[in-house]
């Protein structure tokens, strides 16, 4: 049996951030979504999405499925229904089908089109999904915690040097050829989880939850508070609180993210700086595509920042922003609001032309000894051809 995580009508409502990736693969907690199911089941794990997503991610075998909405929440309570579910049978909730087992490929899992599917049916009423996109930064406190748990069960933690100063070591787990020395690490207010290969530089303060991990650098002297994710790869400096980064982006120097989740390949400038908390300490709204409403959040809500974008130096995010895919960001004063996909500046209806834009992408990852390949390449051109029809 193999597990396959299916994009239901969450991957609408989780824009910017869906826009070049599954569900599955989005990043909170220590792992994405798909890494945490391998964990929890021992099961190979498939996606499924969009067609025009759909060639990013290997082909799904011949095999009996399970079926799991890619956009549900990690719960204890579930995990066990979820995976004893056997041939022909589903759990379902008033959003729609949760998970399902069946030996036949089902190729559309739409909320109310898949209960013909399967013979016998289960109601439950405890599900939560992801909604919002905003929601990585707001659960990754909780996720975190959960993860750790999830990898202490079956992790040995590697030896960490004698010139850091650590503060409850039994909430650490430090995996093989990662690189710490002189760094104040303080797991006394949440665990703290450092990935393979990556490196804490000297003088770097780390306050629990967090996770740093695989290949992921963090610059001298950097201050980061949980709860707070750098995915793989990212590169960070600066001050960062209660943020999310997914892969490859880059937050190298001095400068502010608070109440964040940044996509992969976002370059934030040296000196960029989001602002989380508004001058009179009022309810912060942002702009969901979806729906085409501003939805309050709370009282602290930094940015949300999609695939490839990037920021000036010295450039001030307002709070509650949402930025697109592919933006170049530079300009005076604070950002607008909604900055959207293949935004050149700051101007209000984008104009980052496709060729540049897929040439500028290129020299950045050409910095991390990488490439766009065909298969994204076509699917950044869907996206902007989508635009180009919708702005007609």
């Amino acid at each position: 049996m193999v597990i396959i995580l299916f994009d239901a009508k969450a991957k609408q409502n989780l824009y910017p951030l869906t826009q070049t990736k599954a569900v599955a693969d989005l990043r909170y907690g220590i792992f994405s979504v798909k890494e945490r199911w391998e964990a929890i089941s021992g099961l190979p794990v498939f996606i499924q999405t969009e067609d025009y997503l759909s060639k990013i991610y290997e082909p799904i075998p011949q095999d009996e499925y399970l079926y799991i909405d890619a956009a549900l929440k990690d719960d204890d309570a579930l995990r066990s229904p979820i995976l004893s579910l056997q041939n022909n049978e589903a759990l379902y909730d008033d959003v729609g089908l949760i998970a399902g087992r069946s030996s036949d490929v089902v190729q559309d899992f739409t909320a109310n089109s898949s209960e013909n599917f399967f013979e016998n049916i289960s109601v439950t009423d405890t599900a939560l999904r992801l909604q919002f996109p905003w929601q990585l930064f707001i659960w990754n406190d909780e996720q975190l915690r959960k993860d750790f748990l999830l990898l202490f069960a079956r992790s040995t933690t590697q030896n960490i040097s004698v010139t850091n100063k650590i503060i409850q070591p039994e909430n650490i787990i430090i995996e093989e050829g990662a690189f710490i020395e002189h760094c104040i690490i303080n797991a006394s207010t949440g665990p703290i989880f450092i990935g393979k290969n990556a490196t804490i530089m000297e003088g770097s303060m780390l306050r629990g939850p967090i996770a740093i991990c695989e290949g992921a650098t963090v610059k001298m002297g950097s201050r980061i508070y949980g709860a707070t994710t750098v995915g793989p790869y990212c590169t960070v400096g600066g001050e960062i609180k209660n943020s999310v980064l997914q892969s490859y982006s880059n937050k190298a120097h001095d400068g502010y993210l608070g109440d964040a989740a940044i996509g992969s390949w976002c370059n934030l400038g040296a000196g960029t700086s989001n602002s989380n908390v508004k001058n009179a300490a009022g309810e912060i709204s942002m702009w969901h595509k979806a729906s085409n409403t501003n939805i309050i959040i709370g009282k602290k809500c930094g940015m949300v920042m999609g695939d490839y974008s990037r920021t000036a130096i010295n450039t001030s995010i307002n709070s509650g922003t949402m930025i697109g895919v592919c933006c170049n960001i530079f300009g005076t004063g604070l950002s607008p609001k909604v900055i959207n996909d293949f935004t050149w500046g700051m101007r209000e209806n984008g104009n980052y032309a496709f060729e540049k834009a897929i040439d500028h992408i290129n020299n950045w990852k050409e910095m991390k000894g990488q490439k766009l390949s065909d298969t994204e390449m076509s699917v950044l051109s869907y996206i902007f051809e989508r635009n180009q029809k919708d702005a007609q």
